[in-house]
């Protein structure tokens, strides 16, 4: 097993405005798709990495308190909690070290949803 982690999905209430967010804070786009009723966007990425997407419809609520994904941050987490802030989210734990930063960085954030995310870092 090459990775923990296979998928993920974000729960959205407007698609739009989440696909913005996400679009503005990192550096991706998405595939757009409907299915069985859900409204999706794919995160684009290279096979065979893991990727994931926001998710509308049934069954999907925002939420502080559920599970946390944590979305690759690039090499300086500062950049993309700024967009966070600029993008109307907010930073709920700055960039913090893991094992005084032996181990990467970490932070999370609220989206425009009310999701709480995270993202790391290696530096």
């Amino acid at each position: 097993m090459s990775n923990v982690a296979t998928w993920f999905e974000i729960p959205v209430k407007d698609m739009a405005r989440a696909k913005a967010f996400y679009q503005s804070v990192l550096p991706t786009t998405f595939k757009d798709e409907e299915m069985s009723g859900y409204q999706i966007a794919i995160f684009a990425h290279d096979l065979p990495a893991v990727s994931g997407m926001l998710i509308a419809g049934e069954h999907y609520e925002p939420s502080q308190t559920g599970a946390v994904i944590y979305l690759n941050g690039g090499d300086d987490l500062s950049q993309p909690l700024q967009r966070v802030v600029e993008q109307g989210g907010s930073v709920i734990m700055p960039k913090t070290p893991i094992h005084e930063g032996e181990c990467g960085y970490f932070a999370q954030f609220l989206d425009s949803e009310g999701n709480r995310i995270g993202l790391y870092s290696a530096a």
